[in-house]
Protein backbone atom coordinates (compact mmCIF):
# COMPACT_ATOMS: atom_id res chain seq x y z
CA UNK A 1 0.00 0.00 0.00
CA UNK A 2 1.04 3.33 -0.96
CA UNK A 3 0.76 6.27 1.22
CA UNK A 4 1.27 10.13 0.32
CA UNK A 5 2.96 12.37 2.24
CA UNK A 6 2.68 15.99 2.55
CA UNK A 7 6.31 16.50 3.91
CA UNK A 8 10.24 15.00 3.79
CA UNK A 9 13.51 15.88 6.03
CA UNK A 10 16.54 15.01 5.96
CA UNK A 11 18.17 14.40 9.21
CA UNK A 12 21.01 13.08 10.82
CA UNK A 13 21.52 10.96 14.16
CA UNK A 14 23.09 14.30 16.77
CA UNK A 15 20.94 16.31 18.18
CA UNK A 16 20.83 20.37 17.53
CA UNK A 17 21.33 21.59 21.08
CA UNK A 18 18.79 24.79 21.10
CA UNK A 19 16.02 22.39 19.78
CA UNK A 20 17.00 18.67 20.73
CA UNK A 21 15.97 17.47 17.67
CA UNK A 22 17.88 15.56 14.83
CA UNK A 23 20.02 18.01 12.76
CA UNK A 24 19.16 18.77 9.50
CA UNK A 25 21.23 18.13 6.21
CA UNK A 26 22.32 21.92 6.03
CA UNK A 27 23.81 21.38 9.88
CA UNK A 28 25.47 18.07 9.17
CA UNK A 29 27.36 19.65 6.09
CA UNK A 30 28.45 22.66 7.88
CA UNK A 31 29.36 20.58 10.69
CA UNK A 32 31.72 18.53 8.69
CA UNK A 33 33.06 22.09 6.71
CA UNK A 34 33.89 23.49 10.44
CA UNK A 35 35.21 20.54 12.34
CA UNK A 36 37.92 20.51 8.56
CA UNK A 37 36.61 17.20 8.10
CA UNK A 38 35.72 18.08 4.41
CA UNK A 39 38.33 18.50 1.40
CA UNK A 40 38.43 22.03 0.27
CA UNK A 41 36.63 20.91 -2.95
CA UNK A 42 33.76 19.27 -1.44
CA UNK A 43 33.49 22.59 0.52
CA UNK A 44 33.73 24.61 -2.15
CA UNK A 45 31.17 22.20 -3.67
CA UNK A 46 28.88 22.67 -0.86
CA UNK A 47 29.39 26.53 -0.14
CA UNK A 48 27.58 26.28 -3.92
CA UNK A 49 24.53 24.18 -2.58
CA UNK A 50 23.71 26.16 0.19
CA UNK A 51 23.94 29.50 -1.64
CA UNK A 52 21.51 28.13 -3.72
CA UNK A 53 18.96 27.22 -1.34
CA UNK A 54 20.27 30.38 0.36
CA UNK A 55 19.00 32.27 -3.29
CA UNK A 56 15.89 30.48 -3.73
CA UNK A 57 14.79 29.10 -0.59
CA UNK A 58 13.19 32.18 1.84
CA UNK A 59 15.25 32.06 5.35
CA UNK A 60 12.08 31.63 8.16
CA UNK A 61 12.61 34.34 11.23
CA UNK A 62 12.13 31.49 13.52
CA UNK A 63 14.99 30.03 12.13
CA UNK A 64 17.20 32.72 11.60
CA UNK A 65 16.73 33.14 15.55
CA UNK A 66 17.77 29.63 16.20
CA UNK A 67 14.46 29.36 18.05
CA UNK A 68 13.03 25.70 19.25
CA UNK A 69 12.11 25.09 15.12
CA UNK A 70 12.98 22.42 12.51
CA UNK A 71 12.18 23.07 9.13
CA UNK A 72 10.71 20.21 6.38
CA UNK A 73 10.34 19.92 2.83
CA UNK A 74 6.66 19.88 1.08
CA UNK A 75 6.48 17.15 -0.78
CA UNK A 76 4.51 18.41 -3.41
CA UNK A 77 7.42 21.18 -3.90
CA UNK A 78 9.90 18.68 -3.34
CA UNK A 79 11.35 17.39 -6.70
CA UNK A 80 13.27 20.70 -7.37
CA UNK A 81 14.68 20.52 -3.79
CA UNK A 82 15.85 17.24 -3.83
CA UNK A 83 17.12 17.37 -6.73
CA UNK A 84 19.41 20.43 -5.64
CA UNK A 85 20.02 18.54 -2.21
CA UNK A 86 21.42 15.05 -3.82
CA UNK A 87 25.59 16.30 -4.02
CA UNK A 88 24.77 17.27 -0.61
CA UNK A 89 23.48 13.51 0.34
CA UNK A 90 26.58 12.19 -1.62
CA UNK A 91 28.89 14.75 0.41
CA UNK A 92 27.34 13.05 3.69
CA UNK A 93 28.01 9.80 1.94
CA UNK A 94 31.58 10.30 0.83
CA UNK A 95 32.52 11.17 4.71
CA UNK A 96 30.43 8.75 6.35
CA UNK A 97 28.11 10.90 8.29
CA UNK A 98 24.68 8.51 8.27
CA UNK A 99 21.48 10.50 7.61
CA UNK A 100 17.84 9.69 7.25
CA UNK A 101 14.90 10.33 5.12
CA UNK A 102 11.87 11.37 7.33
CA UNK A 103 8.59 11.45 6.16
CA UNK A 104 5.07 12.40 7.63
CA UNK A 105 1.88 14.09 7.50
CA UNK A 106 1.65 14.92 11.29
CA UNK A 107 5.40 16.76 11.84
CA UNK A 108 3.95 18.81 14.58
CA UNK A 109 2.81 22.98 15.02
CA UNK A 110 3.28 24.81 12.05
CA UNK A 111 4.49 27.98 12.79
CA UNK A 112 5.94 29.35 9.20
CA UNK A 113 5.10 27.83 5.47
CA UNK A 114 5.82 29.29 2.27
CA UNK A 115 5.98 27.18 -1.36
CA UNK A 116 8.70 24.76 -0.45
CA UNK A 117 8.66 24.07 3.35
CA UNK A 118 7.10 24.64 6.59
CA UNK A 119 8.75 25.08 10.29
CA UNK A 120 7.55 22.85 12.88
CA UNK A 121 7.80 23.95 16.73
CA UNK A 122 9.86 21.38 18.74
CA UNK A 123 8.90 22.63 22.38
CA UNK A 124 7.64 19.81 24.21
CA UNK A 125 7.44 17.68 20.71
CA UNK A 126 9.44 14.29 22.42
CA UNK A 127 7.87 12.75 25.21
CA UNK A 128 9.97 10.33 27.32
CA UNK A 129 8.10 7.80 28.95
CA UNK A 130 9.12 4.69 30.99
CA UNK A 131 10.01 1.43 28.72
CA UNK A 132 7.03 -0.88 28.65
CA UNK A 133 7.21 -4.35 29.43
CA UNK A 134 8.60 -6.70 27.06
CA UNK A 135 6.25 -8.44 24.62
CA UNK A 136 8.59 -11.78 25.10
CA UNK A 137 7.11 -15.03 26.88
CA UNK A 138 8.62 -15.41 30.20
CA UNK A 139 11.42 -17.45 30.17
CA UNK A 140 11.24 -21.13 31.89
CA UNK A 141 14.07 -21.49 33.75
CA UNK A 142 14.02 -25.19 32.80
CA UNK A 143 13.60 -24.68 29.31
CA UNK A 144 17.43 -24.66 28.85
CA UNK A 145 18.30 -28.17 30.56
CA UNK A 146 15.49 -29.57 28.27
CA UNK A 147 17.11 -28.38 24.84
CA UNK A 148 19.35 -30.74 23.25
Amino acid sequence: MAMNYKYVRIQGKELAENTMYAKGVFSMCWQLIQNDAMEEEDADLYREIDKWFAEVLPFPDPCRRQESVVCWFKTENADEMMKMIRPALWLLEKYNHPYYLVYTNTPGEIIYEDQYQIVVKTDGFFQIEPVQPSFSPAEDADSEDSIG
